[in-house]
This record gives structure tokens, sequence and C-alpha cells, in this order.
């Protein structure tokens, strides 16, 4: 929503294009919130940079400042979030991401890996984030939580860093990073389970369209975390507020 990141940010992912083609380019983007608003601008500064952000960008990322508000008020029952409580989240899901190019793990996967699996159509790269189990700063989990119960947590419609709900369109793809002690065969499992039971909230024309990795060590202060990364159609509505 800001006019420096959507105009400065995206002369710089074309400039970085044009000097290295080969690379992946991965682009964490605030989108405009339907409540929350900073500037006047924000749906012309949003407007603009959706042009460069297909063109040049391989992944995007999208977040937005009331989500991200819902989940702590919400999940976390945090009565005034900060700035600080909403950056928490988003690095939690960050991390959690290219947790699999820093850490060893069984099945690991990295932004390349994601693209192939992620992005059926090269246009279509706009993705919905998640992460479980949620915990506030500075707060410890008490209880282990099981493969199951962090599948279905990164699934549901509360946990997603973007005001679009996947309820209301259908899932491409989708990612899921495991991080923690864990068996691949449990988390196939699981995986397989999501897609026979929700169905019609996947694609039929792609068949077997999650994608999972494990890595082995676990982000401090967890004994098990997972991110998840949706490419779904509802993405739209995100893209509908703003025009």
């Amino acid at each position: 929503g800001g006019g420096t990141g959507s105009g400065m940010g995206t002369l710089l992912i074309s400039k970085i294009r044009e000097e290295y083609p080969d690379r992946i380019m991965c682009r964490y983007s605030v989108c405009p919130s339907p409540k929350v608003s900073d500037s006047v601008v924000e749906p012309y500064n949003a407007t603009l940079s959706v042009h460069q952000l297909v063109e040049n960008a391989d992944e995007v990322m999208c977040l937005d400042n009331e989500a991200l508000y819902d989940i702590c008020f919400r999940t976390l029952k945090l009565t005034t979030p900060t700035y600080g409580d909403l950056n928490h989240l988003v690095c939690a899901a960050m991390s959690g991401i290219t947790t699999c190019l820093r850490f060893p793990g069984q099945l690991n996967s990295d932004l390349r890996k994601l693209a192939v699996n992620l992005i059926p159509f090269p246009r279509l790269h706009f993705f919905m984030i998640g992460f479980a189990p949620l915990t506030s700063r500075g707060s410890q989990q008490y209880r282990a939580l099981t493969v199951p119960e962090l599948t279905q947590q990164q699934f549901d419609a509360k946990n997603m860093m973007c005001a679009a709900d996947p309820r209301h369109g259908r899932y491409l793809t989708a990612a899921c990073m495991f991080r923690g002690r864990m068996s691949t065969k449990e988390v196939d499992e699981q995986m397989l389970n999501v897609q026979n039971k929700n169905s019609s909230y996947f694609v039929e024309w792609i068949p077997n369209n999650i994608k999972a990795s494990v890595c082995d060590i676990p982000p401090k202060g967890l004994k098990m975390s997972t991110t998840f990364i949706g490419n779904s159609t509802a993405i739209q509505e995100m893209f509908k507020r703003v025009s």
C-alpha cells in the first residue's frame, strides 16, 4: 500500500531481473486491507505495482495488516497488537518458507522447487500464506501438537495472513513446510487425507497438488511447526478490493 515499496520496490525488481534473469525472485507484498487504510492513494500504488509483480516476480506472498490484526485479536487474544506483534507473525511464516535453504531435512525444497510445484500458469503466482501453531511473542507452547493438528490448523481460513477466504475459491496448488521431528510417511498421509476429505476445495485437473517438505530443525521455542503456502483462486478477492 505504500508508495516507496510499490514504486522503488518494483523499479528494483525490474533492474534486478535485467541483471540476474536466471535467479528466482520471491516477494513479500503488503496488500491494502479492506478496513484499515493508511493512505488515500493506496489503491493507485497497488494497481500500478501489480503489473511489475506479474511480469518480473516469480513468487509473490500476499500479506495484509488487517488479516494479521485479526489473528492477533482472535487467535492470540492480544488487546492492543503492535507492529512488533504483526512482524512476529510475518517473520514466523517467512523463516518457515526459507527453512530448507538453511537447515538439513528429510524432504528438502528450495524456492525453485516451490515455484515448479506451485505455479501452473506463469502469471498465477500470487500466494496466500499461513503458519501453525500461532503463538504470541514471548509465550511458550504448553503442548506439543501432532501432525494432524498442525495440518488442520494451517488449512484453517483464520490462519491466512491475507484477507481472502480460501473457502470462497479453490486451491490450484499448495505447499506445506513442516519443521521438527516427524516421519515423512505421517506427513504424506495427512496431505492425502486433506485432499480426499476436502476434494471440493481443490481443482480436479491437477492431481496430487500439495507439495510437502520436512525440515528436522524446529523454530525456537516450538517442538513442531508448519508453514503453509496456497495458490488459491480466492486471491481474486484481494485484487477486486483494489479495483
